[in-house]
């Protein structure tokens, strides 16, 4: 059947790579059309340079076609001049056009679209953007601010949701939301003009107004005194890249959008230590050679994916905790009586569940051509289980009241049993309290997934040695989750392990034990280390953009 197929297709695109075509060599057109020749590139070769160097080629092409052909491409060049611009406006001068849009990060995606909607001069029109900023460092985050106040200054409103310092500074008006998150939240806390905002006393005035911010350690970490090194690295834009990573130290990799930070850690670094840890299949790009890994014993990749992509999956089947719940409510004296195993308060298995929604609280309309709408089942009442499960109660609660519990509530609900205590304090230390336990992941933020991938870390027992990866964790995050983050990454940092961030925040940069800066531009301009050391040290470095900017926060 058809959702078979898909599962299976899943399945073994892990076991598959992809490689340029022998034929073509990439280029997808047959070798006629590649024939036809603009200043000596065909359109293979044009659409594989850089927006920037493309950019470069149209501003002068003019001076080399005659007459004749000047009359028929005035129209087109101008047009493809003018769309080039915009592409520059939103920092993308690092891409090219023939790049996948499988392989662009959200940031850039959204932003290729902000570009064609500067581009296509519309008045009138309310634009909502959702986190721009994401996946541009500080140095574009200028170009990209400027490119919103002019779709605003033709005659348009622009919507903005962001936690960017400077995005809210530049603000007309900023509406903040709070106090807190989830049932604590849902309130408008403050309303006005940015420096109306700041004179509030709220939490985003005060980490804006600089009554409250995130601090930086009193001395930065010694580490284990071993390190990672990488020979040779020369995928993408790389220029044979090599680093060294001390170990048992808070990591972080810097540079400008493109400059190969992602190249070098996602397709180079992990997949050699996955691939030696855990037999990944993934091929990394090319390199010389890898020392070190004796010392190290796993390597853990916490990215931003969903934890399940159903709505049967959430955060207490993730974590673990709901098996030790169910073995809980097994315990009770009138569960023993009926004679009730843990299957019974299962709703994946039948027996205790709802059988009209099959335990998952929701039945699932199928829209033709829209995406699938989920309906509260009419049986259950979104309760998951049936009437006889429903009876057994810990404490006065059903399986289904612990399910809807917050975090917060289920603490001191279960202080005394330690198994579920543990894993799930370390969610509300990761400042997810707000989030009940058996919330459909589906519902759950990149950002929430990031976190109770952490928490889930954080309750295991480890050995110490682990070498962590994150890319981007602050995505979605105000100052304050950034702050309780930091708190999480630095607890796995202080029991030996090693966290590497790829990271543009100037917040999670200044906290590091040592910053690898990776530039000096974004696309063919990049893939070189700029510059490496401790914040302290890095702020030296003349050349450095993020040094620049990482000055204003270190005393």
């Amino acid at each position: 059947d058809e959702s078979g197929s898909a599962s299976i297709k899943r399945w073994a695109k892990d076991f598959m790579d992809e490689i340029p075509c022998p034929d073509c060599g990439g280029a997808r057109l047959k070798k006629e059309a590649l024939y036809f020749r603009i200043d000596e590139k065909n359109i293979a070769e044009m659409s594989a340079l850089d927006i920037s160097d493309l950019a470069a080629v149209f501003r002068d092409i003019s001076k080399k076609l005659n007459e004749k052909q000047l009359i028929i491409g005035s129209e087109i060049i101008k047009e493809i001049n003018d769309r080039l611009a915009f592409l520059l406006n939103v920092g993308l001068d690092y891409l090219s056009l023939n790049r996948s849009s499988k392989t662009l990060s959200g940031g850039e995606a959204q932003r290729i679209r902000l570009a064609t909607q500067i581009g296509s001069q519309l008045v009138g029109v309310l634009y909502i953007l959702d986190e721009p900023s994401i996946g541009l460092h500080q140095r574009d985050n200028e170009k990209l601010i400027t490119s919103l106040e002019q779709l605003r200054d033709i005659g348009n409103s622009v919507l903005v949701v962001e936690h960017d310092k400077d995005m809210i500074l530049r603000a007309d008006y900023v509406v903040d939301i709070g106090p807190k998150a989830g049932r604590h939240g849902g309130e408008i806390i403050s309303i006005g003009t940015a420096k109306e905002l700041l004179t509030h006393d709220r939490l985003t005035a005060a980490y804006l107004n600089g009554k409250k911010s995130i601090q930086i350690p009193k001395k930065r970490r010694e580490g284990n005194g071993k390190s990672l090194k990488l020979t040779g690295a020369t995928g993408n834009n790389l220029k044979n890249v090599s680093i060294e990573i001390p170990l048992g130290k808070l990591v972080c990799v810097t540079g400008v959008s493109g400059s190969g930070k992602s190249t070098l850690i996602n397709e180079t670094l992990y997949p050699i230590l996955n691939a030696h840890f855990f037999n990944g299949v993934k091929k990394p790009q090319p390199y010389k050679k890898i020392e070190g890994l004796e010392h190290l014993d796993k390597v853990i990749d916490i990215d931003q994916s969903p934890i399940g992509r159903t709505p049967r999956s959430n955060p207490a089947t993730y974590t673990d905790v709901f098996s030790e719940i169910r073995n809980l409510f097994t315990m009770t004296p009138e569960s023993m009586i009926r004679g009730y195993k843990a299957g019974r308060f299962s709703f994946n298995v039948k027996g205790g569940r709802c059988e009209t929604c099959e335990g998952s609280g929701v039945r699932t309309i199928e829209m033709n051509f829209l995406p699938d709408v989920y309906v509260e089942c009419e049986t259950c009442q979104g309760k998951r289980f049936n009437r006889e499960t429903l009876e057994i109660r810990y404490k006065g609660k059903s399986i289904s009241d612990v399910l809807n519990m917050t975090v917060d509530e289920a603490v001191p609900f279960f202080e005394n049993i330690p198994k579920i205590y543990r894993k799930i304090k370390t969610i509300q230390d990761v400042g997810l309290g707000y989030i009940t336990l058996g919330q459909q992941s589906t519902t759950l933020s990149g950002g929430e997934a990031q976190r109770i991938k952490l928490a889930g870390e954080l309750s295991r027992k480890d050995t110490g040695n682990t070498f962590y990866i994150l890319d981007e964790p602050t995505t979605g995050l105000h100052f304050e989750d950034i702050r309780v983050l930091m708190d999480v990454i630095n607890k796995l940092v202080d029991k030996g392990n090693t966290v590497l961030i790829i990271e543009h925040n100037l917040d999670v940069i200044k906290l590091a034990d040592y910053v690898i800066d990776v530039g000096y531009e974004g696309g063919k301009g990049g893939g070189k280390i700029v510059a490496t050391g401790t914040p302290e040290e890095l702020i030296k470095d003349k050349k450095s953009y993020t040094a620049k900017f990482l000055k204003s926060e270190l005393p």
